[in-house]
Formats: structure tokens, C-alpha cells, sequence
């Protein structure tokens, strides 16, 4: 596992404003809570943002013991950028990266439009989504934001190119852990596998080596509620997921009888996150 510095990551003065140019590495550090779990400096600030149109979470961390206040943001959508910008700016953050747990097929990121609204800041996504991004993210990198970091744990299944974000281990980061699942593991549920390179086995598996295998008092944040829910538990998962509870082969019948229609997102919104959420080409090239 490789912990990649700011520094590490790219020179800024040959890093344009695009979210068109790969790196390895990420880094900034991290976050006090609203809601969420304390660290020993209390320096995680937290937020839990809701667009209700697709029901989707955005994440925001910073650490707030850190000079800059550097800020993290997990999961943007389009439509509320203008909210979010408004919220970094009124807690005096730097916004350093926004972060894509995989490319969305309900919604459209709002990472291109806020590259384009806040100077510096970096997208990234995992390189195996094959999407457009700043720093392409591999398993074990961590993404540093003030003392803290994210890391990068690779979860396919409902994508090929899914990933979550954990919070750091050790006396300096939150406790309990956070986990940012994306659509891999839903509160009582997880994301389909009909679409996108989806698998069932493949997700059955990295849930449970990826996510499950966290501490059981892990806090874990998808990107999805429909019914009202905010947060769930690793324990709570274990002992209430109606598929990810069954065998790998209940698993696997479960999803292939779910029935659910045509995402109606989805021919807009995927070919959009492939290129940050910037669906004209001449909009893209002023990004």
C-alpha cells in the first residue's frame, strides 16, 4: 500500500485544470464531525449531503486542525454543485479532490462543474472505471487531506471499476472507521449487476473481503437511500443484509430475479461521467 503525498502526486504548475490528465497518486490529508466518529485532535468536519431527485449522498471531509482546512468530496452530483460550493466555502475549506466511487449510471457528477467553479481542484476515480479523471486511483493508494487519509479499496461487481473509501487507521484518524460504499453495498441491500460489467460473484466477493472484513463497528455510508436511511454498520450488515447475508449461490439467484427496469439515467448520464460530468465537448475543452 502506497500513502502518496501532495507533493507526490503531480507538480501543480503542469497540471491544467482538466479532468482529462492521469496521475498515480493522490494526496491531502483530513476531517471534525457533525454526526460521524471523533478523532483524537477532533479534526474531522463531516457532512452528509442529499439530492433527492436520484436519491444520491455526497461526502464532504476536512480537517480542521490542519492551516488550509483541506477538504475531500465523495460523490458530487450536477444538479446541487452550486449548494456544495456554497457549504466549502461558507466552512472556509479547501477543496483539494473530488472523488467518484464509480462511474454513475443514475446521476451526473457534478465533478467537472465543480473543477471548473473551484481553482485546483483534482477529480479522481478509480483506473479501472476506464473514465477521465486527474489521478486514477489503485487499490491501496491512500488519499491524503490535512493528518488524515482515505483508502482506496476495490470493490467491482455492480461496476467493473467500483472502489470504496475508508477512513485511516491509527490514533490520529476517526474512530470508528468510515466507509464510503458506493452502490457495492446499500443499507439493507447492494447495487445491481445487469449493467456496466456488473457480477454478482464479483460483488458478492468484494463485499465481503473488502467491506466485512473492517472493524465491525465501521460506519458505512452508500451513495444511494431510497427509504430514508443515512448510515449503516458493518455489524448491522452482517446480521440484516437480505442478499449479502445469503450464500454465494442465493446470492447470485437473488440478483439474477430482481427484475428492475432500464436505468432512464443511464445512455446520459454514464457517457457524461466519463469525461467528469462534462456532456458538451466544447464545455469540456474550457474545463
Amino acid at each position: 500500500m502506497q500513502a502518496l503525498g501532495v507533493a507526490a502526486v503531480v507538480n501543480p504548475a503542469s497540471l491544467t485544470a482538466r479532468c482529462l490528465l492521469p496521475s498515480r497518486a493522490v494526496g491531502v490529508r483530513s476531517c471534525s464531525s457533525m454526526t460521524g466518529p471523533k478523532t483524537a485532535k477532533s479534526s474531522l468536519l463531516f457532512r452528509q449531503l442529499f439530492e433527492k431527485e436520484s436519491s444520491t449522498y455526497t461526502y464532504l471531509l476536512a480537517d480542521v486542525s490542519h492551516p488550509d482546512r483541506p477538504a475531500v468530496m465523495v460523490d458530487p452530483v450536477d444538479k446541487t454543485v452550486e449548494r456544495d460550493v456554497a457549504l466549502v466555502q461558507q466552512l472556509g475549506l479547501k477543496l483539494l479532490y473530488v472523488v467518484n466511487t464509480h462511474v454513475h449510471a443514475d446521476h451526473v457528477t457534478g465533478t467537472g462543474l465543480l473543477k471548473a467553479k473551484v481553482p485546483g481542484v483534482k477529480s479522481a476515480i478509480s483506473r479501472a472505471s476506464d473514465a477521465k479523471a486527474d489521478v486514477h486511483l489503485d487499490a491501496g493508494e491512500k488519499i491524503h487531506f490535512g493528518d488524515l487519509y482515505l483508502e482506496v479499496r476495490p470493490t467491482p461487481g455492480h461496476t467493473k471499476g467500483c472502489v470504496t473509501y475508508v477512513t485511516g487507521e491509527g490514533p490520529e484518524q476517526p474512530s470508528p472507521r468510515m466507509a464510503f460504499t458506493g452502490d457495492a453495498l446499500l443499507i439493507r441491500g447492494c447495487g445491481r449487476t445487469d449493467f456496466q460489467g456488473g457480477d454478482a460473484s464479483q460483488l458478492y466477493k468484494s463485499v465481503h473481503s473488502q467491506i466485512f472484513s473492517l472493524p465491525k463497528d465501521t460506519l458505512l455510508y452508500p451513495a444511494h437511500d431510497y427509504k430514508g436511511n443515512t448510515v449503516t454498520t458493518v455489524e448491522e450488515e452482517l446480521q440484516h443484509n437480505p442478499r449479502l447475508t445469503k450464500d454465494e449461490k442465493e446470492f447470485k439467484r437473488i440478483m439474477q430475479n430482481l427484475g428492475l427496469p432500464y436505468p432512464k439515467m443511464i445512455d446520459v448520464a454514464v457517457p457524461a461521467n466519463m469525461v467528469c460530468g462534462i456532456q458538451d465537448p466544447v464545455a469540456m475543452s474550457a474545463v
